[in-house]
């Protein structure tokens, strides 16, 4: 290879180019069949997605009716009624907690579900930029890299990096990040599941400027707490660390009042569990404020559609790239010659997104056969059309 060095950035930034002989025939050929593997494994898989997306998204639905159907509104969050136990129960309140959490190192506490320390470390962070072209009958490939300071919460490997000489970072961080969940959380006289503190994730920064500095090599600066001689200029290996909360509990004088929650989940004694409904799914459900049951179901609803054209989405582009793999190997075949390479790799694309498109159709259809049989059918006859239409255009060009 050839090396060149940028002398106006320094150390800062290179170029290194590097050749191979072009790959004859067999081995491109090689190089297709291989990439067909992957292709089958790709368009197999998305026959599983699609299928088992579509039962889960009819499953969800379904299990969602009918917890419409059967929650009961709870008059009071103070008082635990034994006629609600083991139904689906729905209510709102405050959150509160059994003792506050803290972190001893830097004299930090507040009456929280959960306080997460994020430490950062300043490290040398390495980017490629490469692109390649034909020169003298040789693939070359130019690839420039340059390398910038930044904040970073995982430690960045710099032994990767192409040029480790002045770009060195160290292997480990002094401090570690951690989150610490609150062991007893409350909505009233109800305790809540481990299901439901995990949904409580709307972490927000904690501010530090009540806060002085914990000992005498670290300074606070705005709402960080900094490892560094300087923070306004640090150097590679200095650390900050910041600290988020999610799910006040109980006033603060600082954050204000306690953070309001919603909750459907079945009664059990003085816990919130989750609930199964009759379509084998778990109702588990927990939102940041005041909702009514209509909301929270309709917000429920929404969820699992967005899930599920997400899902259908992956699984469609997960079949057209399996059909473009497989079927790469006719491009192979003629990419001596341009004109004909052209047309054929365009003609492959439409083939994949038609294929793609009535299989997934086809695919959903059959997930909706022993639910809803009539839009299964309708689908079926949809799944044909992208072929039809294609075809339709085949026809006329050779006609012409």
């Amino acid at each position: 290879f050839q090396q060149f060095s940028d002398p106006g950035s320094s150390r800062k930034e290179h170029v290194k180019v590097t050749s191979e002989p072009k790959p004859g025939f067999l081995e491109r050929l090689s190089e297709t069949s291989g990439g067909m593997l992957i292709g089958l494994v790709t368009f197999l898989l998305a026959f599983y997605v699609l299928f088992t997306n579509e039962g889960r998204a009819l499953r969800s639905a379904k299990s969602l009716d009918e917890g419409l159907s059967l929650v009961v509104p709870l008059d009071s969050i103070h008082s635990i009624s034994q006629q609600n136990e083991g139904r689906l129960v729905h209510l709102a309140g405050a959150l509160s907690t059994s003792k506050p959490l803290f972190d001893p190192s830097y004299g930090l506490s507040i009456q929280a579900v959960k306080l997460k320390r994020n430490v950062e470390m300043y490290q040398w962070v390495e980017y490629e930029d490469s692109k390649e072209y034909e020169e003298d009958g040789e693939i070359k490939k130019e690839t420039k890299y340059s390398y910038n300071t930044e904040w970073k919460s995982e430690v960045v490997n710099s032994r990767n990096f192409d040029r480790e000489i002045g770009h060195k970072n160290p292997s480990a961080m002094a401090v570690e990040s951690f989150t610490a969940v609150s062991p007893n959380v409350q909505v009233g006289s109800f305790v809540l599941s481990k299901g439901l503190v995990d949904k409580i994730d709307n972490f927000k920064q904690l501010s530090l400027s009540h806060l002085e500095d914990p000992h005498a090599d670290v300074t606070r600066r705005e709402d960080y707490f900094y490892h560094s001689d300087n923070p306004r200029r640090p150097e590679v290996g200095d650390l900050r660390v910041s600290f988020f909360y999610a799910g006040l509990s109980g006033d603060d004088p600082h954050l204000g009042s306690a953070d309001r929650v919603t909750v459907v989940a079945r009664q059990r004694g003085d816990q919130l569990v989750p609930y199964h409904t009759k379509s084998g799914d778990i109702l588990e459900i927990l939102y940041p404020g005041d909702l009514s049951v209509e909301e929270v179901f309709q917000k429920e609803q929404e969820s699992n559609t967005m899930k599920t054209w997400a899902l259908r989405a992956a699984g469609w582009l997960s079949m057209f790239v399996g059909i473009s793999l497989m079927t790469r190997i006719f491009y192979t075949l003629v990419d001596w010659f341009p004109v004909v390479r052209d047309l054929v790799n365009v003609g492959l694309k439409v083939f994949a997104v038609c294929v793609a498109s009535s299989l997934s159709l086809l695919t959903i259809s059959v997930g909706w056969l022993f639910y809803r049989p009539l839009w299964a059918l309708l689908l079926m006859l949809l799944s044909a059309v992208p072929i039809l239409v294609a075809r339709s255009r085949v026809l006329p060009k050779k006609q012409q």
